[in-house]
């Protein structure tokens, strides 16, 4: 007894998949394929194709600019104008240290944006933003520090 897919294919009619072989295409899978502004960020980012990361790895990024960033807040506008300056010491080098400090949140904030695109994290878009807006403040009070300074 023989059965259809035991049968050679009509002409004209593809041929029927191997039993196991899955022909659906890869977005009904859970794959999705980049958006043209996906593969935008991922070219500024520098992003070598293929290579990712895990959310874990993308929130411990985070978690490390998120803390940077406390840490010059904190000097910057606690400790530096009202604690230091009580005790008699360190005038003036609030400018400096908020210059070198917001340089480095910077570049905390672009790494772990690098991680959330590397992991395809579904929340990237959202931290990018989020990441943009305090870059774009940080420039702002650099420069402002930078003037002080001059």
């Amino acid at each position: 007894m023989s059965t259809t897919a035991d049968q050679p294919p009509i002409a004209g009619e593809a041929a029927a998949p191997a039993p196991g072989y899955d022909t659906t295409p890869a977005a009904s899978q859970g794959v999705e394929s980049p958006s043209s502004a996906d593969r935008f960020m991922r070219r500024l980012l520098r992003l070598p194709e293929g290579q990712t990361s895990t959310a874990a790895e993308a929130r411990s990024a985070f978690q490390k600019s998120l803390f940077i960033s406390t840490c010059r807040c904190l000097l910057m506008y606690i400790v530096f104008p009202f604690v230091l300056p009580a005790v008699g010491i360190a005038r003036g080098v609030g400018p400096f240290v908020g210059v070198v400090i917001g340089l480095l949140a910077m570049v905390s904030i672009v790494y772990s944006i690098r991680r959330f695109w590397r992991a395809n994290h579904s929340k990237r878009w959202h931290y990018t933003i989020f990441g943009t807006a305090i870059i774009a403040f940080l420039v702002f009070l650099a420069v402002k520090d930078v003037s002080s300074l001059l």
